[in-house]
C-alpha cells in the first residue's frame, strides 16, 4: 500500500485524473475499477472518480510495491539540452522557441521538443524533482506550430498553470504575431468569424453563419514593403490555422505559406510568422505580471528578408 499526501500542486483536480497522471502507465479502465473496488481511497473512505482533491487529503493505493513501480516508471526522454530563457521568476519562465522545433512531443515517435528541454532545465536547476511530484509536470500554456518561432509561457507550479490558463480562456492575455503578407493591408481589420476544420486536408475555412468555433482576430499594418505588408496580428482566440484562414478571407496570405496559397517564399521552407509579443493581464495571485509586456526579436533569416525589401523600396 502507498499513501500520498496531496500538496498545493496536486489539489483542485478530480481523483481519477490525478491517478491517471500518477499511475501514468496504467489503463484508465484499471484506475476506474480500482476506485470503484476501493483499491484506491481518499482519507480511508471510498470516493467517487469525480471527487475534487483538497490539500492534505490522503490518497491510499492498495497495490503492491512492484505494481506501483511499474505504473509510475518515468520514460526518460529528457536530455541535457536547455532552452533559451527570455524571462524567469519563481512561477513562470518565458521560453524562446525557434522555427523547426516542436512545442510538445509527438506521442508516436519521440523527437526533440521545447517542453522536454524546459523540463530538463527545471530538473537541472532543482526546481522540479519528478520523484517528489505526484501529478504536476512543468507545462506550457500556449502552443506554437513547428514552423512558427516565438514565446512559450512555461509554468513552474500548478497554481501558475491554472491561473494563466484561465486568463487565456478569458482572453485577458494578449498574444501578438508578426507576419509578412502578400499585398497591401492599409487599415486595421477586426474580424469575427466561425472556423470549420477539414480533417482530411488538415485545413480550415471560415464562415459567418455561426457554424463551427468562433474566432476573433485583429490585424494591424506595421510597415508597407513594396508589394508586401508587415503586419501585427493579435489573436484574441487561438485556434489552429486561425491566422492563415483569416488572411485568406481577405484575399491575403503569409509569405511562404503554400498550404493557403502564399506566393514568393524568399527561400523559406515555411511561412513568415513570428510570435513576438506577450502582454499579461487578468491575473490575481500573479498580479505582479499584469501589464507587463515581453517581446522577442525574430530570427536572422526573417530579419534579413525585411532588410532586403527595405532596400528595394
Amino acid at each position: 500500500m502507498k499513501e500520498i499526501i496531496i500538496n498545493s500542486n496536486d489539489k483542485d483536480q478530480r481523483l481519477d485524473r490525478f491517478m491517471g497522471k500518477y499511475l501514468q502507465n496504467a489503463k484508465k479502465s484499471l484506475i476506474m475499477k480500482s476506485i470503484r473496488k476501493k483499491n484506491i481511497t481518499v482519507n480511508n473512505k471510498k470516493s467517487a472518480p469525480e471527487y475534487i482533491l483538497k490539500e492534505n487529503d490522503r490518497v491510499e493505493i492498495y497495490f503492491s510495491d512492484e505494481t506501483i513501480e511499474k505504473f509510475t516508471k518515468i520514460k526518460n526522454h529528457v536530455k541535457r539540452d536547455f532552452p533559451d530563457i527570455i524571462y524567469e521568476d519563481e512561477n513562470i519562465a518565458l521560453v524562446k522557441k525557434p522555427r523547426g522545433l516542436l512545442t510538445h512531443n509527438d506521442k508516436k515517435d519521440y523527437e526533440k521538443n521545447a517542453l522536454d528541454m524546459f523540463v530538463s532545465y527545471m530538473i537541472h536547476k532543482g526546481e522540479y524533482v519528478p520523484r517528489v511530484e505526484k501529478s504536476f509536470r512543468p507545462s506550457f500554456c500556449n502552443r506554437l506550430d513547428r514552423n512558427t518561432s516565438g514565446i512559450l509561457i512555461g509554468c513552474k507550479n500548478a497554481q501558475a498553470l491554472r491561473e494563466i490558463n484561465d486568463a487565456i480562456k478569458r482572453r485577458e492575455i494578449e498574444k501578438h504575431y508578426m507576419a509578412l503578407v502578400d499585398g497591401s493591408i492599409d487599415e486595421e481589420i477586426h474580424d469575427i468569424s466561425y472556423l470549420e476544420k477539414d480533417r482530411e486536408k488538415n485545413k480550415v475555412s471560415l464562415n459567418e453563419r455561426g457554424d463551427g468555433k468562433e474566432i476573433e482576430t485583429i490585424i494591424r499594418p506595421m510597415e508597407k514593403l513594396g508589394e508586401y505588408t508587415l503586419v501585427d496580428i493579435n489573436l484574441i482566440t487561438g485556434r489552429t490555422h486561425q491566422i492563415r484562414a483569416t488572411l485568406k478571407k481577405y484575399n491575403r496570405s503569409i509569405v511562404g505559406d503554400l498550404k493557403y496559397k502564399g506566393r514568393r517564399s524568399f527561400g523559406l521552407n515555411s511561412q513568415f510568422l513570428h510570435n513576438y509579443k506577450i502582454i499579461f493581464g487578468g491575473l490575481k495571485n500573479l498580479d505582479y505580471l499584469n501589464g507587463k509586456e515581453f517581446t522577442l526579436e525574430m530570427e536572422d533569416e526573417l530579419n534579413d528578408i525585411l532588410k532586403e525589401l527595405r532596400k528595394e523600396k
